[in-house]
């Protein structure tokens, strides 16, 4: 389901960024922390910080497809985001 939010993310805690199958998504991370993105093929929090890609305080991605941020995950179709602090992220998808 398409989606325009911020979503708040739990310290320490895997948090799921979409809630449907998405192709491409907006995001720009509004907190003072780092954050965390993962991609996924499945609706399963992850448990680790394998192949995660770090964004700094401002930063984000603007309609960027899931094939070119997750190249080597193939059919990656959900996102999770990790902060280590209580932070916020700006998301928009269809």
């Amino acid at each position: 389901m398409a989606q325009q939010t911020t979503n708040n993310l739990t310290a320490k805690t895997w948090t799921p960024l979409t809630d449907a199958d998405i192709t491409a998504i907006t995001f720009q991370n509004t907190s003072q922390y780092d954050i965390w993105i993962k991609g996924s093929t499945d609706t399963t929090t992850p448990t680790n910080m394998i192949g995660a890609l770090k964004y700094g305080p401002g930063m984000g991605e603007s309609a960027a497809t899931m094939a070119n941020l997750f190249p080597g995950l193939t059919g990656a179709d959900r996102v999770f985001a990790y902060c280590s602090e209580a932070a916020s992220i700006t998301v928009s998808h269809a």
